[in-house]
């Protein structure tokens, strides 16, 4: 490291003498574990070093050491290098020992996995990001396994959306309540990307550019796709799907119908791994059976809204994406928690279902009306039906705007408007890791 030593100090110095800046504090807080590295995971842009920063300015700089691997400072040192800077330089620097270390873009260093058990046995508190691009979040698990702890990082929530406008709404008044929802509206539609919620920019071309570095980046770089036709296909096919029942099936005979030449080994692969891009969840279909549920068919989702592209008529669809990426940010706190959706042999189906160990403790219907008029048998005779079969009394319907209790044949059925169960059901900080 002789030829950059000089160069290491400059940027351990610049990150002492830096100030922390006004972030917007999310949801998902960091904690540590003896032993073990707390590994951040998520799509591209939703945040990851931002939170790295939030931690950072929680803890105080002071002990804290901060390696970019991005940085023109430390890019291209070795693991040995590294370790140099946190045991030697950073004390020779900062005149403080080094107590927890801050691994930004993990994956451009090689034998990270060396590094990061070296820094473990050695006491210290180990947090690190990696792109999805080029570090999956399995990899992370398999190359620490044991050794690690991984926390979810998702775009804005709807809680983390108003904190970022600066919205206060007064929820007791019937003009705030006609705020939030119209704050709703655009989250609805834009998603909560922070670079879009923070800036003035152009969100319809700034998500544009997201779906083609994600497809780009994410997808045919990461996955070394041999034909990007049908890649591209593929990807945009499962985007327009969201919050739909998809099968491999329906892809290849949409492949066909388009005249795109593929191979069917190609397409079940691409399928499989569009949720290394950590954009595209899918969702198994309920069954008693373990085998059954990993099947397919599955239901897929979007890491944000802003990803879909908005057609007229889909807010109900746009509703319930906004939905399970929020019941996948309460699995933070509540990690026993696993989600389906139900569809029994008539076709009758209910949105999610949330079981905790054995038993089925709630069951959830999304639906765009804003009356009690407009909810009907469609969305009821299916919840109902479920309830009795699975054995659950916690039946709820997320409206736009309707809110109220009713009993059927015994069975209580709760309506809670969108917004409300948004800000009701925020996780809670502090108790968001994916063991």
């Amino acid at each position: 490291m002789d030829m950059k030593t000089e160069l290491v100090r400059d940027y351990i110095a610049h990150y002492l003498r830096g100030k922390d800046q006004a972030l917007v504090p999310r949801e998902t807080a960091l904690s540590s574990t003896k032993g073990k590295a707390s590994t951040v995971i998520g799509p591209r842009r939703a945040g990851k070093t931002s939170l790295m920063m939030e931690e950072i300015a929680r803890r105080g700089r002071r002990d804290s050491v901060y390696l970019d691997f991005e940085d023109i400072a430390i890019k291209g040192l070795s693991a040995t290098d590294c370790l140099r800077i946190v045991t030697e330089l950073f004390t020779e620097v900062s005149g403080n020992k080094a107590v927890r270390v801050f691994l930004d873009e993990i994956q451009n260093l090689y034998d990270w996995q060396s590094f990061v058990r070296t820094l473990l046995d050695r006491g210290y508190e180990v947090y690190a990001t990696g792109s999805s691009s080029r570090l999956l979040s399995r990899e992370l698990a398999t190359q620490l396994r044991g050794r690690s702890r991984q926390f979810l990082l998702l775009p804005f929530s709807f809680s983390e959306y108003l904190l970022a406008t600066g919205s206060e709404v007064d929820t007791d008044s019937l003009s705030g309540i006609g705020k939030l929802k119209n704050l709703l509206s655009t989250y609805l539609e834009y998603g909560g990307y922070p670079e879009i919620v923070l800036g003035k920019n152009d969100a319809g071309r700034l998500l544009g550019e997201y779906r083609e570095l994600i497809f780009l980046k994410d997808f045919v770089e990461r996955e070394k796709a041999k034909s990007i036709e049908v890649a591209r296909f593929v990807f945009n096919f499962v985007t327009q799907c969201f919050a739909g029942e998809i099968t491999v099936r329906r892809v290849i005979a949409a492949l066909k119908a388009g005249g795109v030449p593929f191979g069917s080994n190609t397409v079940y692969d691409y399928v499989e791994k569009l949720q290394d891009t950590m954009v595209f969840f899918f969702l198994g279909r309920y069954s008693p059976k373990v085998s059954m549920r990993s099947g397919w068919p599955k239901k897929v989702y979007l890491a944000d809204n802003g990803l879909a592209w908005r057609l007229q008529g889909d807010k109900g669809r746009l509703m319930e994406n906004l939905a399970f990426l929020q019941l996948k940010r309460r699995q933070l706190s509540e990690p026993a928690e696993e989600l389906y959706y139900y569809r029994d042999g008539r076709g009758h189906e209910v949105d999610f279902v949330v079981k905790r160990g054995a038993d089925v403790k709630e069951l959830l219907q999304v639906t765009y009306v804003s009356d009690r008029n407009g909810i009907t048998g469609r969305e009821l005779e299916p919840l109902l039906d479920a309830g009795r079969k699975l054995r659950c009394g916690d039946l709820k319907v997320v409206t736009w705007d309707y809110e109220g209790k009713e009993k059927f044949s015994g069975q209580n059925v709760s309506f809670v408007p969108l917004w409300k169960w948004l800000l009701k059901d925020a996780p809670r900080k502090g108790r968001d890791a994916l063991r």
